[in-house]
């Protein structure tokens, strides 16, 4: 399932503890990487013995998103919808989910990996985290629910603002706008975020289960149509004029020049 060790997985007291594990390239997802986190994902909210999900990554960031050597590219010749819709089920198996999830942040979380760690129920970071959206830079968009998470706990201004900047906050904006629950210095984020998954672990399960649904029902018809619309758009955006000349204006090392629709 992951030959090469990139996502890791193990289960203690309760705790299914996930691991990104490509520290070299800042945990970047690439194809493998991507496929390996949703099958472990799947994994570890469906596991018996795990009655709440710890999302955390070796190294100095938490992810910075899809690697970007691989933009655009699609595996065994997927259509860009069906890329898209692939990483949309990942993301509502976390939200369905009825077992908690806690994410540790730390450096960068970026793009797919902000959205992933906004659809936990409880994230804590530490001083040195930086969250962006920054596809509109690549000339395509958020696209497994961001819109939707980051408008819920940030509010619509401030989800516009990160979506059409692209610009990166720090961790006293980040929490600020609600988008981490607790900052705490680096050398005392594992043992926080563990403490919190131990927490939910330790308390009755079904308790806590009720508990994630009652507060999910309030908002995850909002994610739901988002996803819709954001596969859409997405699909819309792959092949647009100012995808295209963001590409070739990378690839040329020159600012693009965009002209209109």
């Amino acid at each position: 399932m992951n030959s090469s060790n990139t996502v890791l997985f193990k289960v203690d007291r309760g705790v299914g503890v996930v691991t990104f594990n490509r520290p070299e390239k800042h945990n970047a997802f690439n194809d493998e990487m991507s496929a390996a986190m949703g099958s472990i994902i799947e994994l570890a909210l469906s596991h018996v013995d795990v009655r709440c999900v710890l999302i955390r990554s070796n190294g100095a960031s938490f992810s910075s998103g899809r690697d970007t050597t691989q933009l655009g590219q699609r595996p065994s010749g997927e259509s860009d919808f069906e890329f898209v819709q692939r990483a949309q089920r990942t993301r509502m198996l976390m939200l369905d989910s009825p077992k908690p999830t806690v994410v540790e942040m730390r450096g960068f979380a970026l793009g797919g990996a902000c959205e992933l760690a906004l659809s936990g129920d409880i994230r804590v970071a530490d001083m040195s985290v930086q969250l962006a959206f920054p596809e509109v830079r690549y000339g395509i968009a958020v696209d497994t629910g961001g819109s939707a998470l980051a408008t819920a706990l940030a509010g619509p201004s401030k989800a516009k603002y990160l979506m059409m900047t692209g610009e990166r906050i720090d961790a006293a904006t980040a929490l600020a706008w609600n988008l981490v629950d607790f900052l705490v210095p680096p050398d005392e984020l594992e043992a926080r975020a563990r403490a919190i998954a131990q927490r939910l672990a330790d308390n009755a399960p079904l308790a806590v289960q009720m508990s994630k649904q009652l507060v999910d029902n309030v908002w995850a018809g909002s994610v739901r149509a988002a996803m819709r619309s954001e596969l859409m758009a997405q699909t819309a955006l792959f092949t647009s004029r100012d995808r295209a000349e963001v590409g070739a204006a990378r690839a040329e090392g020159r600012p693009p020049e965009f002209t209109g629709r």
